[in-house]
């Protein structure tokens, strides 16, 4: 699921850090049993999910007849900032989300099934997050909850030590759910850079058995062993957190740019800009490398303490870039399910995306820069040259079916 699985799960992979043999084994476990069929895993995940859920419900029902309200008291003792920063790092915790969205070759109606999936899943996981921070706040002082099991403290402090042991078991099926699904999402992200010809033509390669893409399985579980071997898990945490908000933030971008009409496509075609020099194309993704700079330059504004005039001056170059996008270019819609209100709604994300960005420790962006320099590298050395977008790239790689542009215009 969402916040609450994977919160659950970083706790419990801390306890056991050192334990990189155990770590491994679980990642190859998980692994070989997404090479089977969707619905052998599906079975596990629902189980683990039900258990996990059930275990949260229960523990907000119970904790809130501990909870004293005077505990609440300031609500924020440290000040915004530190709940900004902390929002930052647990950004990965959004990570379980797209999972819906990358699974859109295996639902039998992804139009309507994909936005329902995501956006309750959304709310459903963030409410019960919500519910667990509220619950153990009131019962024990904020001041209290150190330590390695925060939740599971708080309630031995009650007397409450069965459901502290509860809470462990929700832990493991936490990581259990978290697994499952990170390993499936990222076979799938190989899978469709293997079809597109960036990556080799073997990672979409689909079993004919299971009817799965093992070699892009085998090849995720590896490298995830791999790293919960030997590397610490807050490390982790804080490139996933990173990542999550850059790409995060190119999707909103590719969401904008994609519904651009470009020049040939205009209704007016005596307002076409010449196709030698700066196209309206080229304009839109000027505006929005421009958006992300501000954004980012007022997150460092406001993480050391710039003046506000700065924050205020940056705001204002925002929102001059945006006009451009809101009066110079014409946009599509796509039948069935479509990102509403474009582009401002994908803007304002890019600019909340980059200034959390720029909350981050520096040696996340070092992390940061030095993975996307590897894949830009692989991009320019291996991607460019093999990419493709109507033809398959190997004998086991399935054709795309692309829309017409007929079929996206409403």
């Amino acid at each position: 699921m969402g916040r609450t699985r994977r919160s659950r799960a970083v706790w419990w992979c801390a306890v056991h850090k050192r334990n990189s043999a155990f770590v491994t084994g679980w990642a190859d476990y998980h692994s070989m049993s997404r090479c089977q069929r969707i619905k052998c895993g599906e079975r596990c995940h629902d189980y683990s999910e039900g258990a996990q859920v059930s275990i949260v419900l229960m523990v907000i029902a119970v904790g809130s007849f501990e909870v004293d309200t005077s505990n609440w008291t300031p609500f924020t003792p440290n000040g915004l900032t530190p709940v900004i920063t902390g929002a930052t790092v647990v950004f990965f915790a959004y990570v379980g989300f797209d999972a819906v969205a990358n699974s859109a070759e295996e639902c039998k109606n992804p139009q309507r099934d994909l936005p329902i999936g995501i956006l309750v899943s959304l709310f459903v996981c963030a409410g019960l997050y919500v519910a667990v921070c509220f619950v153990v706040t009131g019962m024990v002082p904020y001041i209290n909850l150190g330590g390695d099991a925060p939740l599971a403290n708080a309630f031995m402090d009650k007397g409450l030590n069965f459901v502290s042991i509860l809470i462990s078991v929700g832990a493991v099926c936490g990581l259990t759910t978290t697994v499952l699904v990170g390993l499936y999402v990222q076979s799938r992200l190989y899978l469709g850079l293997g079809r597109d010809g960036l990556l080799p033509a073997f990672f979409a390669k689909i079993d004919a058995h299971h009817q799965t893409p093992v070699t892009a399985q085998v090849w995720v579980g590896s490298v995830a062993a791999i790293l919960a071997g030997f590397f610490n898990v807050s490390h982790l945490s804080h490139i996933l957190s990173v990542g999550c908000l850059a790409s995060y933030s190119i999707v909103c971008a590719c969401v904008v740019m994609l519904r651009i009409n470009t020049e040939n496509q205009w209704q007016d075609g005596e307002d076409q800009l010449p196709q030698k020099g700066l196209t309206r194309w080229n304009e839109a993704v000027l505006c929005m490398l421009g958006i992300s700079l501000c954004g980012f330059l007022v997150g460092l504004c406001y993480r050391t303490g710039g003046p506000v005039t700065y924050e205020i001056v940056l705001l204002v170059i925002m929102g001059l870039l945006l006009i451009p996008l809101l009066t110079r270019q014409e946009y599509r819609r796509p039948s069935g399910f479509a990102c509403p209100w474009v582009p401002l709604l994908p803007v304002l994300s890019i600019g909340f995306n980059m200034f959390l960005f720029a909350q981050l420790h520096w040696e996340a962006w070092v992390r940061f820069g030095v993975v996307t320099a590897i894949a830009v590298l692989v991009y320019a050395f291996y991607g460019q040259y093999n990419a493709t977008t109507n033809a398959s790239s190997g004998e086991h790689s399935p054709l795309y079916h692309q829309a017409s542009v007929e079929d996206l215009d409403t």
